[in-house]
């Protein structure tokens, strides 16, 4: 197997891993769904986007990022193989998680009745924050164990977490709104931070790590930088939380909770499909990404190698979507739900462009380039906005899925020319013919089967669908070798 071939592999192995993890995710997002669609319905889901995406953004303002830059850091102590540097680290990680989760609860705690005023209009909420600002600590600290098994490498752990917090979570939510109902919305929030605290000490404290004391004057040596990049990280978070929570608040004030509701809904329908991708992405791209990101020539060849794996497993995924887009929301959802058919079917085709973006970007946060990637995040941010109120205010909900998908085309154009005059980026040969042609398909495949009637748009859906896979197939078969690892599986099956 040449040097070539064993990259792939390595890649498409993490992206499996994970990907695996999100496809039992989706099944398990698929029954939760619709029995929160069911029991609660539109304006249930309404409140319930409304709740996280606040405390969302609370969080965004006081997790310094720390999610992202240390992993980094943990990740650089570990390659000293130096025990007593890497329980530095992490000891000062631990603080730091403590530190900022606790200000986060304490903000919300504070504000709750500012916060529900603001987001609802009225003060019926007040109580509801007050008792999710416990659950800012909780999922801070969740973080803290999850960067701890990211930046060790420890995958498997970090996979079976997700995977178990899912089903754990699925248990809880359908007994709790089938009894109380709205009244339920709250307690499922919190027993799910609670759930996912539990998990990730589970894993984290099987690893062996030495109880190094850290002094005050080491934790700020050792912070600063933590911080530093984790501050600017910090804010683009914020940026898109805040962007993205006025989208929302200019939608509930337009068209009413219910539609708000909806809009959740489909979007929650099309995170699930990213975080298919995002996932493998952030756990195993990213650490890979920063150890070699020094050198342009080998970051370019691995962004390019990442995009092209991330594309092949997508494109059938999104091809599938788009022909049964009607089935899948009523099966998710209900007929009521019907709404958002046109919303989803332009979001499904900005999903590409998404993918290969945040591939791309993910170079600067590996550099370091904070400001830069802050700059890079306001400006995109900033017309997904516009492009979002401005499509709603036209198109209703339709339009923010066309501002979606123009908008990810804007930012992959900007993101690209970027980090070409900086790093003298460009896309490989390989992945432009993987990119247009799968793109094409997709893009064909929506125009097609939106100007048929049934049942003839899924005459012309399903070959399409097939041809893609194919496609998909052939290409992976020959990056990775699909054939020999199931000729090798079948042997090892048979030998036990």
């Amino acid at each position: 197997m040449s040097e070539h071939q064993s990259t792939y592999r390595q890649i498409a192995k993490a992206t499996s891993l994970f990907g695996g993890v999100q496809a039992f995710q989706i099944i398990i997002t698929i029954i939760k769904s619709k029995f929160v669609a069911i029991l609660l319905g539109p304006t249930g889901m309404g409140i319930v986007g409304l709740l996280t995406s606040t405390t969302g953004l609370i969080t965004g303002l006081t997790n310094f990022g720390l999610g992202t830059s240390a992993v980094k850091d943990i990740s650089e102590a570990n390659g000293t193989q130096d025990e007593i540097r890497i329980s530095t680290v992490i000891s000062v990680m631990r603080r730091l998680v403590w530190l900022t989760g606790l200000l986060g609860a304490l903000i919300t705690l504070i504000f709750s009745p500012f916060l529900s005023q603001i987001t609802f209009g009225n003060n019926e909420y007040t109580i509801a924050f007050i008792w999710l600002s416990i659950t800012l600590l909780f999922n801070q600290l969740s973080t803290g164990q999850l960067v701890l098994l990211q930046g060790l490498r420890r995958l498997q752990d970090l996979a079976k977490a997700n995977l178990l917090g899912s089903i754990i979570g699925l248990l809880i939510t359908i007994p709790i709104y089938y009894i109380w109902g709205f009244k339920g919305i709250v307690p499922v929030i919190i027993i799910t931070s609670i759930t996912s605290l539990l998990l990730t000490w589970h894993y984290s404290k099987k690893i062996n790590v030495l109880n190094t004391k850290v002094t005050k004057e080491v934790l700020i040596k050792e912070g600063k930088g933590m911080l530093t990049m984790g501050i600017m990280i910090s804010l683009t978070e914020i940026m898109g939380l805040a962007f993205a929570y006025l989208i929302r608040i200019f939608i509930t004030r337009s068209g009413g909770i219910s539609e708000i509701g909806f809009f959740t809904a489909g979007f929650a329908i099309i995170n699930t499909y990213v975080s298919l991708i995002f996932n493998a992405l952030d756990s195993d791209y990213y650490p890979r990404l920063s150890a070699i990101a020094k050198d342009n020539k080998i970051a370019k060849l691995t962004i390019n190698q990442q995009s092209e794996i991330a594309i092949l497993i997508l494109a059938p995924i999104l091809m599938l979507f788009l022909v049964f887009v009607k089935w899948a929301i009523i099966i998710l959802y209900s007929k009521e739900f019907l709404s958002i058919y046109g919303m989803l079917q332009w979001a499904a085709l900005g999903v590409f462009f998404r993918a290969v973006s945040w591939a791309i970007a993910l170079l600067l946060i590996a550099k370091g380039e904070g400001k830069v990637f802050f700059w890079n995040e306001l400006a995109g941010n900033t017309y997904i906005f516009i492009f979002s109120i401005f499509g709603y205010y036209v198109w209703g909900l339709t339009g923010v899925g066309f501002a979606y998908m123009f908008a990810y085309l804007v930012y992959t154009l900007q993101i690209f020319f970027l980090t070409k005059i900086k790093f003298n980026f460009s896309f490989t040969p390989s992945f432009l013919k993987i990119f247009f042609i799968l793109f094409g398909l997709a893009a064909s495949c929506s125009l097609l089967i939106n100007v048929s009637d049934e049942p003839y748009n899924y005459l012309i859906g399903v070959p399409l669908i097939t041809i893609s896979t194919w496609y998909s197939y052939t290409s992976l078969d020959k990056l990775i070798g699909i054939r020999d690892l199931i000729k090798s599986f079948k042997r090892k099956f048979r030998k036990n």
